[in-house]
């Protein structure tokens, strides 16, 4: 089992300068990370699954760095191309020619956009397609669903946050995923007054198994934004080019009417996108929005290269048979040890549960014992599956997770079958 010498001394000294130590959902202090003894604080080198801690121990990374580690670590050729445009510019003042080429790939890649325009991060697109909306339709009102997480701005948060007031989510509806009923009520309750739907293609939220979508979920939907003039968003910031490189609207089987991308766009460079459709390019145009580096073209060559390759290697359909790999080996130790292992999402997104354990004891025990022996998951996030994954990576997580399912059966007998 891993020990975390290093990791443990750097975070004493981080928490001395740095806000909580390390902040945000990867800091021990917001519980992303349980058992917080499990895992290790701070990364040395990342290369294809793995990454290796400060200690030296190493890692196959199934959470993917939350989503952007598509095609592998430290990828040679995107790597490449990211060192070729830093040999001749990054951050000018005027954007290079890099931000036209990444636009024209994707309106020709994904469905749903006729343009596209670079911020950093999930939060930026998903912020600037709701104001977006709201410029389109002259309202105020945006419906999303239960659980969706759409960023860290005080709209996409909820009362109870620090620092969120009523005001801010005053006009934020919030409703059920998959529930059309509750979605027809609140477009009675509030006629012309609702600019947009936002959405993630299916409820992939922490904590809770997925849901998928029902059949007639987004058909109808769409039907009823266009009916009522309603911006509806897709939140493919997590989903996207994972299900489908034209979008994961284009999976689903409909077509939205904005579409926000970050995550896997660039293998880790920061840049994030949204496309749209033409008749609402001139609304976006009119938002003012901008950030010191949205123009910065190190990233977008970052992007060029990752989108291209996912094309020539059919990168989706490698992360659904990774991800079908994954549950086999997952499943397959938890049945060989008399316990049931539940995988709800897309597989190249998968959610874990376990049956008889509502408390997610059982599962954080689970992560307790695969982590220190070196595979990296998550006791209640959906994890990443990527491209560089090998079957001998998955023969490993077969291994640890049969020997953490036996430590569970030791300590828990009554829930041997």
């Amino acid at each position: 089992m891993y020990t975390y010498e290093k990791s443990d001394a750097l975070f004493d000294r981080a928490v001395k300068v740095i806000p909580a130590g390390i902040y945000g959902h990867m800091g021990p202090a917001n519980g992303c990370f349980i058992p917080v003894s499990a895992y290790p604080f701070y990364v040395d080198r990342a290369e294809g699954p793995y990454f290796w801690d400060v200690d030296g121990n190493r890692f196959i990374d199934f959470l993917s760095a939350y989503g952007p580690n598509i095609l592998g670590y430290n990828h040679p050729e995107v790597d490449a191309a990211a060192k070729g445009q830093m040999d001749l510019c990054n951050c000018v003042s005027i954007p290079s020619a890099r931000m036209v080429e990444l636009a024209e790939l994707l309106v020709d890649t994904v469905d749903s956009a006729d343009w596209a325009m670079f911020c950093k991060n999930g939060t930026d697109v998903t912020n600037l397609a709701m104001i977006s909306a709201r410029a389109a339709t002259g309202r105020k009102k945006i419906v999303k669903f239960v659980g969706g997480y759409h960023g860290v701005m005080p709209w996409m948060l909820d009362i109870g946050y620090p620092g969120v007031l009523f005001e801010d989510v005053d006009n934020i509806i919030t409703i059920p995923f998959n529930d059309l009923d509750a979605f027809r009520r609140v477009l009675d309750a509030y006629p012309n007054e609702i600019a947009g739907v936002i959405s993630t293609p299916y409820d992939h939220r922490a904590i809770d198994p997925s849901q998928l979508p029902l059949p007639d979920f987004w058909k109808t939907v769409r039907d009823l934004c266009t009916k009522k003039g309603i911006v509806l968003i897709c939140d493919d910031v997590r989903c996207g080019f994972r299900l489908d490189l034209r979008g994961s609207d284009y999976y689903y089987g409909f077509k939205s009417d904005l579409i926000c991308f970050c995550k896997a766009i660039a293998n880790g460079y920061s840049i994030s996108a949204l496309c749209g459709s033409a008749a609402l390019k001139s609304a976006v145009s009119s938002v003012f929005t901008t950030g010191s580096y949205w123009l910065s073209a190190v990233p977008m060559a970052a992007a060029i290269k990752c989108i291209t390759l996912l094309h020539e290697i059919d990168g989706p359909a490698i992360l659904k048979a990774n991800g079908e790999k994954f549950a086999h080996a997952m499943q397959t130790a938890a049945s060989d040890c008399g316990f049931r292992l539940n995988v709800t999402g897309e597989l190249s997104m998968p959610f874990l549960t376990l049956n008889d354990d509502d408390s997610s004891f059982l599962m954080q025990e689970l992560t307790g014992g695969m982590v220190p022996r070196g595979v990296f998951i998550s006791s209640h996030h959906n994890l990443f599956m990527n491209c560089a994954l090998s079957d001998e990576d998955f023969e490993e997580t077969y291994n640890v997770a049969r020997a953490s399912f036996e430590d569970i059966r030791r300590n828990h007998p009554e829930m041997y079958r």
